[in-house]
């Protein structure tokens, strides 16, 4: 996510790093519902770790109700960064500052790390000590209960769900999410109409939850490897054609996070890890897993920080040029990349990619020194 929410300029982005306008998806689209899978799936492991250390279930699940509530306090505190503006005037040396009233009428209720916070604990609680059978039940409950209710149930002052689902405005979701939530608590980039974290679409983004943890009893489970990494490509590979024949009723796409949504990236995922599993387990191939590990021991560091950082050099800090205010972000992109590429799309993915590159040295320090911070 560092690399796709950082280019130098969002108006020159290749394809494969932006979001699909509305229907169908790019490799960008499939990286939150991994990492909800991924959520699943280590929640199973590490329960099973802690529940064979004498724990008991009471205890493993107020410290997941701890880290949920911290996820989601750091996704508000996100939502509502930042409250002050600054103004560095580099030839006279002088700091101006000018507080920005914190207006709490239109602080954004919804986001990312409130969608992963929400979603861990309602997966974790719906799997604590469920059954493999009443698991497939509750993910399929959600995923056809989400479907049914986005199609069927008219929209009050639309119409028929399933004729409205290419208007961002119209949908169930939406509507619910207006008038839950409120316009003024919604992604400012729907224009206060949709919300791609929204309130209803949590139910089918649980769903993704509760699959990662059939995932993880499945890959903690005494089969073979091999058998167990056979099960996860035969499995994989029919959630994705599941998902490409579901989308004929109701269409992949992130911003509803529709059910063949769901079902196309659990597939992709589960493809995805027993691909890995298989490389670095039978294989022995494991170097080519290093560069990664320094971001999949902080994950949630790498995100906040680099949204704080984004934050600073894109829109609080501003420096002059060319006689103009601009953003830091701005000032360094049109004066250190720009000018060496034809195409600004190269450009702007470099800078991306130096973004990535900073943050990675720190956090590669930061796992040199056995720093891990655990939300």
């Amino acid at each position: 996510m560092l690399l796709v929410n950082n280019p130098g300029s969002w108006g020159a982005i290749y394809t494969p790093l932006e979001h699909a306008p509305w229907w169908g998806w790019t490799p960008t689209d499939i990286i939150f519902p991994f990492f909800l899978f991924i959520v699943g799936v280590t929640t199973v492991l590490s329960r099973d770790a802690r529940r064979a250390r004498g724990e008991s279930d009471g205890a493993i699940m107020r410290q997941t109700a701890r880290r949920a509530l911290t996820i989601i306090g750091l996704g508000l505190l996100m939502t509502g960064f930042p409250y002050h503006q600054f103004y560095v005037h580099l030839g006279s040396a002088i700091f101006d500052s000018r507080t920005i009233p914190l207006d709490l009428s239109h602080w954004r209720v919804t986001g990312v790390l409130q969608r992963i916070g929400v979603c861990y604990l309602l997966g974790a609680l719906l799997t604590m000590r469920t059954t493999v059978r009443q698991q497939i039940w509750i993910a399929s409950v959600l995923l056809v209960g989400y479907w049914l209710a986005s199609t069927l149930i008219p929209v009050p002052g639309h119409g028929m769900g399933a004729l409205l689902l290419s208007d961002p405005g119209a949908s169930l979701a939406s509507w619910i999410d207006r008038a839950v939530i409120g316009p003024n608590h919604m992604w400012i980039g729907g224009g206060g109409i949709w919300d791609p974290e929204g309130i209803f679409s949590t139910i089918p983004a649980t769903a993704t939850v509760v699959l990662g943890s059939l995932a993880g009893r499945w890959i903690a489970s005494p089969t073979p490897l091999l058998e167990r990494l056979t099960g996860l490509f035969a499995v994989g590979a029919l959630g994705m054609m599941t998902g490409l024949v579901w989308a004929w009723s109701f269409p992949i796409g992130k911003n509803l996070w529709t059910s063949s949504y769901v079902i196309f990236t659990a597939g992709m995922a589960c493809v995805g890890i027993a691909t890995c599993a298989w490389l670095i387990d039978v294989k022995g191939w494991r170097g080519w897993t290093k560069p990664f590990i320094p971001f999949g021991i902080n994950p949630i560091v790498a995100f906040v920080a680099s949204g704080f950082l984004s934050r600073f050099i894109y829109t609080l800090v501003r420096v002059p040029r060319n006689g103009a205010m601009v953003s830091v972000q701005s000032a360094l992109y049109d004066s250190a990349f720009a000018p060496w590429f034809t195409d600004p799309r190269d450009a702007s993915l470099l800078f991306a990619l130096v973004y990535v590159a900073v943050f990675y040295a720190g956090l590669r320090l930061m796992h040199s020194r056995g720093i891990i911070v655990k939300v």
